[in-house]
């Protein structure tokens, strides 16, 4: 009998035991079409719903089962992009390096004056600013909404650039011959809007990474940006050891 595998002589709850052993059982190539039901899993392992339901909520929280109304739960898919943390990284070389094609779709670019944005790159409250917003896809999926503001005095030459299939930072390289050298990021984890959940086409109670960049060429801020990725086809990533702690890995690129 599978609810055997559940000791109920040990502190461990018992849906804590069931949870791990869920997720075992995942590990091991089960489940691969969708997870047992709650009434299913109550009467495999002889346990009670709460504990059933207690166990589910946690693997939902760790990322490893999907739920959505209406359908059993199933395995959450790999996430397909993964970009170590603390790189001054480019979201167009990750999705080339995990071999999906790249494009973007352009909403807004235009010359606008931002007080707030310009305030964060040092600049006065009026100063024009160059703005691009784009969906950006992996593959035929969506995978990011991106929104970047440069400095229009710098940045001036990139409005005759075509963004749908080319990188940022390409573009201002090539074009201006700034190369971001270092920057600084802060990273959520969010609840997309119903308008970037609308775009993005992830599912009602699906998360994603919010994660707002300022980046730095010789000393100088040139760009501010917010990005919204889907969290089910992103990943990031840190090695570590027990002698040198967290070593943030990655090189800079395009983006």
């Amino acid at each position: 009998m599978v609810g055997s595998t559940l000791d109920r002589d040990t502190s461990v709850p018992l849906w804590r035991q069931l949870q791990r052993h869920l997720l075992t059982r995942m590990r091991a190539g089960e489940f691969a079409d969708h997870v047992p039901g709650e009434l299913a899993l109550v009467e495999e392992y002889g346990v009670s719903r709460q504990t059933v339901r207690q166990a589910l909520r946690q693997l939902r929280a760790d990322g490893v089962i999907i739920s959505e109304r209406g359908r059993q739960p199933r395995i959450a898919p790999t996430p397909e992009i993964s970009q170590p943390v603390g790189a001054l990284y480019s979201l167009f070389a990750s999705v080339e390096a995990a071999g999906l094609s790249q494009r973007s779709i352009v909403r807004t670019f235009d010359v606008r004056a931002d007080a707030i944005v310009a305030e964060r790159l040092d600049l006065e409250a009026s100063t024009p600013l160059v703005y691009l917003e784009r969906l950006r896809l992996a593959g035929e999926e969506p995978l990011a909404l991106d929104r970047v503001w440069l400095p229009e005095s710098l940045a001036r030459s990139l409005l005759g650039a075509d963004f749908r299939h080319t990188s940022l930072y390409g573009e201002l390289d090539r074009r201006t011959g700034i190369r971001l050298d270092h920057g600084s990021e802060q990273i959520h984890a969010v609840v997309p809007t119903p308008a970037e959940r609308a775009q993005l086409r992830c599912a009602a109670d699906a998360a994603a990474f919010s994660i707002s960049r300022i980046g730095h060429a010789e000393q100088r801020p040139v760009e501010w940006r917010h990005t919204v990725v889907r969290g089910d086809r992103f990943a990031l990533t840190a090695e570590f050891s027990g002698r040198v702690g967290y070593r943030l890995v990655g090189s800079p690129g395009r983006d």
